[in-house]
């Protein structure tokens, strides 16, 4: 049987470079998202509503994937919430999908929040994991939707007979305008800023996100993981977690990103001082210097997420993460994290998203 590939979430900072990988290897690519628009990288849009039964299986009518790829997920105003919605997305889809009997793998992809805790909980507890972060840490006690995402796959597999893994990136480097989670944009973004105002690149977040060693992962590195563990038989019913394969320390990072965009850079002085706070008035400046640059049509907020990058770098222990599962497999890929970040700035400056 030819392998056809779903796609949920095409449109985001982890679907879309899948996609893209996708069609490289050779397969059919559907991309499904609430707005998928057109492309000309060989993927076919697929428009729906994952929260309408009935629009699901309109849109998804002459739609036979072998692989499914989940990458997508809403954000609520509370974890009880974000448990019903988030469930209900991938229960919908799969559920839809049962009746045409022919998905042979299902790949989701959730987060090191399946160690750390939720948003509103994972600092306020006071009670972190020991790090580095291995997959074979348990859950945690307390509700999480990483866990009810995960446990409607499993369920969906008993009934159907297909297989599944689960990836879990630490923060995601990639391109995606309009993205949550996109610590890479946003700090594309907010170093521009600091430019035109001729300041400095302050560090927002801990100190011991600042002293301590770190890692990111890469959109290509998690597409890469992802093909590699729905295509071997080996890999098949495993939770992976996946990061570029190198380590460092933001102390050195802030460093190399303020020179690349030749301003000065600031470290840890005290305590915190978050990005939502350094932005909140800096719209009209966003607006101005699109207008100066001629850049695309971004509102600043569109293109920032600096409340997802302040939770990140606020995090009051070093974070790092150990990828046994898929080493021991043989799954290599790596990237270089200073290369990934300077690759997307200069996507960036080439799509006009910010100034060159």
């Amino acid at each position: 049987m030819d392998k056809i590939a779903l796609v949920v979430g095409a449109t985001g900072i982890t679907g879309s470079r899948l996609a893209e990988e996708l069609v490289g290897h050779g397969l059919q690519t559907y991309g499904l998202a609430r707005h998928p628009g057109q492309t000309d990288n060989g993927v076919i849009p697929v428009k729906a509503d994952l929260m309408d039964v009935e629009n699901l299986k309109i849109a998804l009518e002459n739609v036979y994937p072998t692989h499914v790829f989940f990458t997508t997920w809403m954000r609520k105003d509370n974890e009880t919430e974000n448990i019903i919605v988030n469930r209900a997305l991938v229960r919908n889809l799969l559920d839809v999908l049962s009746e045409k009997k022919t998905v042979a793998h299902v790949a989701l992809v959730t987060g090191l929040k399946h160690y750390l805790g939720p948003f509103e909980s994972y600092v306020a507890t006071g009670v972190f994991p020991n790090t580095p972060i291995r997959e074979e840490q348990p859950r945690l006690s307390h509700p999480n939707f990483y866990y009810a995402q995960e446990d409607a796959v499993y369920e969906a597999s008993a009934r159907d007979g297909f297989t599944w893994s689960i990836h879990r990136p630490h923060t995601v480097i990639g391109h995606a305008i309009g993205n949550l989670m996109n610590l890479g944009v946003t700090l594309a973004v907010y170093a521009s800023i600091c430019k035109q105002k001729g300041a400095k690149l302050i560090w927002p977040g801990s100190e011991a996100q600042w002293n301590g060693i770190s890692d990111v992962t890469d959109t290509g590195v998690l597409a890469k993981q992802l093909i590699w563990a729905s295509t071997t038989e080996e890999a098949k019913n495993m939770a992976f977690n996946i990061v570029n394969g190198d380590v460092f320390r933001w102390s050195w990072l802030w460093e190399r990103i303020a020179s690349y965009f030749g301003i000065e850079a600031e470290g840890f002085h005290g305590e915190p001082r978050p990005l939502a706070e350094q932005l909140k008035n800096d719209g009209q400046l966003w607006s101005d210097m699109v207008k100066e640059y001629g850049l695309e049509q971004h509102e600043l907020f569109q293109l920032a997420s600096p409340w997802h990058t302040d939770l990140d770098l606020g995090r009051p222990i070093e974070v790092m993460v150990d990828m046994a599962n898929s080493r021991k497999l043989g799954f290599t890929a790596y990237q270089n994290t200073e290369e990934a970040f300077v690759h997307l700035f200069e996507r960036l400056r080439a799509e006009n998203v910010i100034p060159k």
